[in-house]
């Protein structure tokens, strides 16, 4: 028998307002420059190189990326802006993401060989591990497309300890049951060599893949020996020699091939429930998400609004809708799969902290996924609210969301301030994806807040010194600090430095949501009656 079907949630958008049109026009503008940036990472190495790497035969990164997956199944790139704002490429001169391989679903990692050879830079190894994160939580199968020089020998002090965790996870996810499948289309040397050595397949193209611990130079250098690249590591020698090799691929297209028969005979068995069939799209229009959230973020907006246009058939049953209504607690299905839904509608008070809490405990008692919405300032302050135990009744829904085991997706609308980031399920919480939209804001404060905190500490200390205080200076420092949390608070800075999985479209949402929900169930989905300690 299937569920009830949700009561479809009614919209009171304006799309004709002033507020509306503004709000539209920010938020394409912000689109604009994000399509921008995506556009440098596309890029890759830029044509020369692009060229280079054709004429020798060879298959651009996304290019292999589509051979590999099933046609017309889509990819959720992760990541895609690694790098912004950093002293690396944007994009990182690597590609993670979500696919479909031979009707399974994988994580796909991938050198891009016309960005500096395809090394390891500090921005790609925070996107190698985070998609490592993702395989591993949701186990995910992993498949290496790999070519590269190894580390970015220039920034070796950056990458080398933390970057022994990728050959920790492989095989930590091996012996899990979590498989990996690597082609070699070129080299892969140094550190890089045992990627290979630690899947659980691998594929080498011959004439084309070199995999040795120290090339010609490298042994030279140490051994004195003049080492032929082929003898010390090309793929005929460990197909027949070194044992390295499982598949011998006589070119690329064969070696993406080879790796789609593998992928199909791993015999990957996913363990969450499946979604409902045919689910029904939202009945408002995903169109009209580009104007839902205000530019000025200090403007209140209805969550619900939201929840209308990414649900399946905009349904949403809302729980305790008349208390603590600055948060919105709920059930909803999105592509046929079942979520609780948390979002705010302003500053989390005591009620809306002890709401949150009996909701995400109900989620758990049901095995329930939890999607958070996330345009939050914080918790309210204040004498009255102190004594109220607004303290620990904050404590008691981060208790919640910490111990929480049913997967979390995290989804930051608008602004994510203060501990209202940590009680929404921010990214130290481990959420299974956490995706943002382009006008998404995050800082401990908003920068006039924090400039207004930091002058009034600076006020008294002059004061309590009995010396006067400088005005203009004030100003100066404050104006200063102001820009400068500006512009470390925007999205695009916080997805440079991989803080979430992307920035995405607005419209895109459902269908964003819906991927990373498919890949939460590849794993079991069961929650929690086990909390830590907390005050009533």
């Amino acid at each position: 028998m299937s569920p009830a079907p949700h009561p479809v949630l009614p919209s009171a958008l304006d799309t004709a307002s002033a507020q509306y049109r503004a709000s539209r026009a920010h938020m394409s503008t912000l689109l604009d420059e994000i399509a921008a940036e995506q556009a440098v990472a596309l890029a890759g190495g830029g044509e020369k190189y692009t060229a280079r790497h054709r004429e020798r035969g060879k298959l651009p990164v996304r290019e292999r990326i589509d051979l590999l997956l099933d046609e017309h199944s889509p990819f959720l790139e992760l990541s895609p802006l690694a790098g912004w704002g950093t002293a690396d490429p944007v994009g990182s001169g690597f590609v993670t993401g979500i696919g479909t391989v031979s009707g399974v679903q994988c994580v796909i990692l991938a050198n891009d060989p016309t960005v500096r050879g395809g090394s390891r830079n500090p921005s790609s190894m925070l996107r190698m591990l985070r998609a490592l994160d993702i395989a591993d939580s949701n186990r995910l199968p992993v498949v290496n497309l790999t070519e590269s020089g190894g580390a970015d020998l220039d920034r070796q002090a950056e990458i080398f300890v933390p970057g022994g965790e990728q050959f920790a996870r492989l095989t930590r996810m091996s012996a899990a049951g979590i498989p990996s499948v690597t082609v070699v289309f070129g080299p892969s040397t140094a550190g890089g060599a045992y990627v290979p050595g630690m899947s659980d397949y691998t594929i080498l193209v011959e004439d084309r893949a070199r995999v040795y611990l120290g090339g010609p130079p490298l042994v030279k250098m140490a051994t004195g020996e003049e080492a032929d690249e082929e003898e010390l590591g090309g793929a005929a020698m460990h197909a027949r020699l070194s044992g390295l090799a499982d598949f011998l691929a006589a070119d690329e297209t064969d070696a993406l091939a080879t790796a789609r028969r593998v992928v199909g005979q791993l015999g990957v068995r996913r363990m969450g429930p499946t979604p409902l069939p045919s689910p029904e799209p939202p009945k408002h229009n995903a169109e009209e998400l580009l104007g839902v959230v205000p530019a000025d973020l200090r403007t209140p907006m209805d969550v619900r609004e939201v929840i209308a246009r990414i649900t399946d058939g905009s349904g949403f049953t809302e729980f305790k809708p008349e208390y603590g209504p600055k948060l919105v607690t709920g059930w909803a299905r999105l592509h046929g799969y079942p979520v609780g839904v948390i979002g705010n509608n302003g500053v989390l008070f005591s009620e809306e902290a002890q709401k949150g809490a009996q909701f995400i405990h109900a989620c758990n008692r049901s095995d329930t996924p939890l999607l958070f919405l996330q345009n939050i300032t914080g918790f309210m302050v204040g004498t009255r609210y102190e004594q109220g135990g607004i303290i620990k009744d904050g404590a008691a829904l981060i208790n919640a969301v910490t111990n929480s085991a049913v997967p979390h997706l995290t989804l930051m609308v608008g602004a994510s301030y203060g501990a209202g980031n940590y009680a929404m399920s921010g990214r130290a919480f481990r959420p299974r994806f956490l995706f943002t939209w382009p006008n998404h804001r995050i800082a401990v404060m908003g920068p006039k807040q924090l400039s207004g905190v930091l002058s009034i500490v600076r006020r008294n200390a002059s004061a309590a010194g009995g010396r006067p205080f400088d005005e203009a200076a004030d100003a100066e420092r404050r104006a200063v600090l102001e820009a400068k949390v500006e512009r470390e608070s925007s999205a695009l800075y916080a997805t440079g430095h991989v803080w979430d999985d992307g920035v995405i479209d607005p419209r895109h949402t459902r269908d964003v949501l819906g991927i990373a929900l498919s890949a939460t169930h590849a794993a079991e989905v069961r929650g929690t009656t086990a909390y830590g300690a907390h005050r009533h």
